[in-house]
């Protein structure tokens, strides 16, 4: 990727343009404001998690209440500095896998209850471009855990001619190791993207993307992955501006999409259940389900981050049984999905973004409504100039 400078200048321009939706200018991280204070920023106005908004909605989220999560462990290990990516072991338990952003090289992490690292792993045949995002899974044939790791930021959407997502059988036992990976390549069908989540529904092993843009989408991986010719993302559904994580719960009724200011849990694209309020993070990276799916767990970059734990209100996880109950009914009176020519679904059973024809047409409701996108692009026109300075004042 480009330097780590002008990964922050583009940072701050996404937070920045985020808080403004919310009704003030902010720039998020450390780095941000170490150049606030040197004068290449303007300086961050404070945003309680009551003022934040969540963008592109039009509805508040619910302010945090200290009271409905608490940190459930911090990172012990100075290595881990950027934690970009979060998953939960789908094997051991009270096991939790974290990597770096960009420039640490194709490692990962398994760390206990305790924030304290088990084992360090090492990607064979792979590369750490711009990793933004991990994923766990089983097999859906063998029931063997599956890890994901998504190198797919591209700040300056079409820097790259392609990303790539590694896939790894999770390690058996808690010991640093070297493990072989695949890489699988992957191209946009309607252009270049910026991406810091990925997820994979657990049931089908189908991955997914969401891009992380003024106006993101969810978007499909083929059905079957190929290592020998180029993947195609194919967008089904609208995602919220600026996502920085998403994941599957464990049974594939449900999904959320992390953005800097709070959650949103989805039944389908467009299907929106509920937005969950969220801890304030120096930088808000990255989400997942607990095992059991009945609480969420969000982190963020910087050493000694912490993890928090949210448990999913009561509402949610009414409307989230509702929907397993249905699913289930419907599997039972329902065929097996089967794909088309290109791999996708063509049945509504997954309850996971699949039936492209539902997608298609909730997307206005999924979506970032016309003034939204009209501030946004004010926003970025007004900020280009910013942007270029502090690019080329930290070079």
């Amino acid at each position: 990727m480009g330097s780590k400078a002008g990964e922050i200048a583009v940072r701050t321009l996404a937070s920045a343009g985020a808080v403004v939706l919310a009704g003030a200018m902010a720039l998020t991280g450390p780095q941000a404001r170490a150049q606030a204070r040197e004068g290449t920023a303007e300086r961050p106005q404070a945003v309680t998690p009551q003022e934040q908004t969540q963008a592109g909605t039009g509805t508040r989220a619910a302010a945090w209440d200290d009271d409905e999560g608490r940190p459930l462990f911090t990172f012990k290990d100075r290595r881990i500095t950027e934690s970009s990516g979060l998953a939960v072991s789908p094997t051991h338990p009270d096991v939790y896998y974290t990597h770096n952003d960009s420039a640490a090289g194709p490692v990962f992490y398994a760390v206990g209850p305790n924030g304290r690292t088990r084992a360090t792993f090492t990607l064979r045949g792979a590369s750490a471009r711009d990793w933004e995002g991990m994923a766990a899974s089983k097999d859906p044939a063998t029931g063997r855990g599956v890890l994901w790791f998504a190198d797919i930021g591209d700040n300056f959407d079409g820097a790259w001619p392609d990303v790539s997502v590694y896939r790894v059988d999770e390690p058996t036992t808690m010991r640093d190791a070297t493990l072989p990976a695949v890489r699988y390549r992957f191209r946009y069908e309607d252009g270049k993207h910026n991406a810091e989540s990925v997820m994979v529904h657990p049931r089908t092993g189908r991955l997914y993307v969401v891009t992380k843009q003024f106006a993101g989408g969810v978007y499909a991986a083929p059905k079957r992955l190929r290592t020998d010719r180029i993947n195609v993302f194919r967008r089904v559904g609208s995602a919220p501006i600026m996502a920085t994580d998403a994941a599957y719960a464990p049974d594939g009724s449900s999904f959320v999409i992390r953005t800097y200011f709070s959650a949103t849990v989805y039944r389908a694209p467009g299907k929106e259940i509920s937005r969950v309020s969220m801890p304030p993070l120096e930088q808000a990276e990255s989400i997942a389900y607990t095992s059991d799916g009945r609480a969420l767990l969000t982190g963020s970059e910087g050493v000694g981050s912490p993890v928090y734990r949210v448990p999913l209100p009561e509402r949610v996880l009414r409307e989230i049984d509702a929907t397993r109950a249905k699913a289930a009914g419907d599997r039972k009176a329902a065929p097996t999905p089967t794909g088309n020519a290109d791999g996708r679904a063509t049945t509504a059973a997954d309850a996971g973004p699949d039936a492209r024809g539902d997608a298609r047409a909730a997307d206005a409701d999924a979506g970032v409504p016309n003034r939204a996108v009209a501030l946004w692009l004010a926003v970025a026109a007004g900020a280009t100039g910013v942007i270029t300075f502090i690019a080329r004042r930290a070079r």
